[in-house]
């Protein structure tokens, strides 16, 4: 996390449920956007970082299970097979993101947007790999 993320100011528990309420709905629409209707929420599975991420494990109508991200970052979704778990989902997109930043920059940006969202994608991938790592977060997630 940069430093600006660090420094925030804490949110208020109203707050942080108005975030997380707010990333549920972020993560219903592009889901929906990409063909997937949303059966449950593993809320035990899910991870929250307010204001920075939100990690969601998502059970579809179609009986499949799908990992979800929002937050301050790119939202994406991939197949539950990609991770074990919250911590694992984090680092697989961190991994794609680095990937997907590549392939862009090999392909050539042309513009300033592309290349706004390459700096953002690898800025991105890296804070996730950070909380990845952060052993003394998942250690709390888990108590």
């Amino acid at each position: 996390m940069d430093k600006q993320q660090q420094a925030a100011a804490p949110m208020t528990e109203q707050q942080t449920s108005e975030w997380v309420r707010a990333q549920f709905q972020k993560a219903n629409l592009f889901l929906a956007e990409q063909g997937v209707v949303m059966d449950t929420v593993a809320v035990q599975d899910s991870r929250y970082l307010p204001p920075f991420v939100a990690i969601w494990k998502i059970n579809g109508i179609d009986r499949k299970s799908y990992w979800a991200i929002t937050g301050d970052l790119p939202t994406d979704v991939m197949a539950f097979s990609g991770a074990a778990n919250a911590r694992d989902a984090l680092r697989a997109f961190s991994f794609r993101w680095q990937m997907q930043a590549q392939q862009l920059m090999e392909a050539g940006v042309k513009d300033q947007t592309g290349a706004d969202y390459v700096k953002l994608l690898i800025n991105r991938a890296e804070q996730l790999y950070q909380l990845f790592e952060a052993d003394d977060f998942w250690n709390q997630q888990t108590a």
